[in-house]
Order: C-alpha cells, then sequence, then structure tokens
C-alpha cells in the first residue's frame, strides 16, 4: 500500500466514523442487547436475573398465539401487499398525466401518509362501528346483512378489516414511488411500443413491467418490512382481539412485555421477529437478483 493510498484510506474512514459510532449505538448495540437479554428470565424491573439459555425461545416455538401471529402477519403481507400493489400500479397510471385533475388526486392519496396512525386507526374504528359506521350501514342497505357485534368483533372479519385501513394507509406512499418508476421510462420506448402497435395490457406486460424491475425490488422489500414491523395501527384498532385473530408479532411482544412483564420472552420473539425480516428481505433480494431488462440493453 502506497502512502498515497493510506492516506485516501484513512480519509475515508474519518469520514465514515461518525455515521458508523451512531449507527453501532443505536442500531447494531440494541440489537445485541436483545439478544442477551432474551437468553434470561427477567421482569424488567427486577434484580432477578435467571439464565434461561435457549428456554424462551423454545417456549415460543410451542406457542400457538406466535403461530397465529405469523399467520396473521403473512396474511398482511400477502392479501394486503397485492392489493396495495394492484391499486398503486392502477392510481400510479391514473396520476402520469401532468393535469390539475391528477395532481389533486395524487395529493389525496398521499393524505394518510402524513396523519398520524392515531387518526388513522380511530378513523377506522369509526367506519367499522356497528352502530353508525359507514361500513356496516352500507353493507345493510345493499343486503349483505350486518355483523351483530361489528367488523372489529367479529373473528372471521377482524382481520380483513384491519387489513382495509393497512391498504388504505399504505397505498399513497406506492403510488408516488411507482409513479416516479413511470416517469423514469424513456418516452422514446413508449413511442417505439406504439410503433409497433403495443398498447393496454400487452405493452404494460411486455414493457412498462420489467421497465419497472428496480422500483418493484424497492417497493417489494419496504412493503416487508413495514408490514413485520407493524404495531400501532393494530393494537389502537383491537389490541390483537378478538380470540388473537388480529394479533401480529408485535402486539403480542407488547403484551409479553408490558402486561405479563416477561421481558426475556418478549427479546426472545423480538430476534424472532428480526430474523424474519431478514429471512423475508433475503429472499425478496434473491427473487429479484436478476434484472430481465439486462439483456435488451
Amino acid at each position: 500500500m502506497t502512502k498515497k493510498s493510506g492516506a485516501r484510506g484513512w480519509f475515508i474512514a474519518g469520514f465514515l466514523a461518525p455515521a458508523f459510532s451512531l449507527y453501532f449505538l443505536f442500531v447494531i448495540w440494541p440489537l445485541i442487547q436483545a439478544f442477551q437479554i432474551s437468553l434470561y428470565q427477567w421482569r424488567g424491573t427486577s434484580n432477578r436475573i435467571q439464565w434461561r439459555g435457549a428456554g424462551n425461545y423454545t417456549e415460543l416455538a410451542a406457542d400457538p398465539v406466535v403461530s397465529e401471529a405469523i399467520g396473521n402477519n403473512l396474511y398482511l403481507l400477502g392479501v394486503g401487499g397485492v392489493v396495495i400493489f394492484a391499486l398503486a400500479l392502477l392510481f400510479s397510471h391514473a396520476v402520469l398525466a401532468d393535469t390539475r385533475l391528477s395532481r389533486a388526486f395524487e395529493n389525496i392519496a398521499l393524505f394518510p401518509q402524513v396523519a398520524s396512525t392515531v387518526v388513522v386507526a380511530l378513523l377506522w374504528q369509526f367506519m367499522f362501528h356497528p352502530q353508525f359506521g359507514p361500513v356496516p350501514l352500507i353493507q345493510k342497505a345493499i343486503g349483505l346483512g350486518q355483523f351483530e357485534s361489528g367488523w372489529l368483533a367479529t373473528p372471521s372479519a377482524a382481520l380483513p378489516a384491519v387489513t382495509v385501513a393497512f391498504v388504505w394507509f399504505a397505498t399513497g406512499f406506492y403510488i408516488l414511488l411507482f409513479t416516479a418508476g413511470l416517469r423514469q421510462i424513456p418516452g422514446e420506448v413508449n413511442e417505439a411500443a406504439t410503433l409497433d402497435g403495443s398498447f393496454g395490457w400487452s405493452r404494460f406486460v411486455r414493457i412498462t413491467w420489467p421497465l419497472l424491475w428496480s422500483v418493484r425490488r424497492t417497493a417489494v422489500t419496504y412493503l416487508v418490512i413495514t408490514v413485520m414491523n407493524t404495531f400501532a395501527l393494530v393494537y389502537l384498532m383491537t389490541k390483537g382481539a378478538p380470540d388473537r385473530r388480529t394479533e401480529i408479532m408485535l402486539t403480542y411482544l407488547y403484551e409479553l412485555a408490558f402486561t405479563n412483564s416477561e421481558w426475556g420472552s418478549a427479546a426472545a420473539l423480538a430476534v424472532i421477529n428480526f430474523v424474519l425480516v431478514m429471512a423475508l428481505a433475503l429472499a425478496v433480494r434473491a427473487l429479484f437478483r436478476k434484472d430481465p431488462t439486462a439483456a435488451r440493453r
């Protein structure tokens, strides 16, 4: 290594050191602490700490609530994700034209993103209220009957209701993301497609969809992280009820830590959630490892 390259390396390290120090302090170190706590039985405020090793993980592996919570998270990811992407792609094409109406619609679609999660949860609690909520009233008016105790208190309807609220809350961001991706497609590509007689669904499948590869990879990765770390919306709407039909990983973690004072088990569940998020993120990366447009360039 020459003296010049060594000085350059120290110069780069000097600039990276503050950022890495903050990242280690607020991200890596808390992860290490969470893993340490997960190996003990601890009530959070007591000085009595008992070594359990993998005991907390063994109990959680046999806990049916954990299986229910993971299934509900995957339901939000699968069902909610498909609906979000379908709506985002549809509406992103609608707002692509630079008109006053399209700009107004884009601002309306982004409204849930600037609203507080508490406001969104309270809004959808009202929407599903069994007595004066718009959703039950419309359901009854069109002859579909009505849930006696309301959507959020009916086991078969609670999770779909929460999914509707999540879709409404999250779709605006993906509309913005896909709109930006569509605007990055060169005009010459669309002009060539028009000359070749490619329109509508054929153009979308053969041209638009492959060219949105990088946007799709970012969107799916972000969706996985968002769903697996969802807490406030579900907790404020249902607290995991009824009969744990809307229980997700982080609401159960909250119960273990702050209701049952089982901080070791809660930390173990946090580690499991982290591993699941990383595994899903790596799966997304493997799925999108090859750019379908690279061979055409």
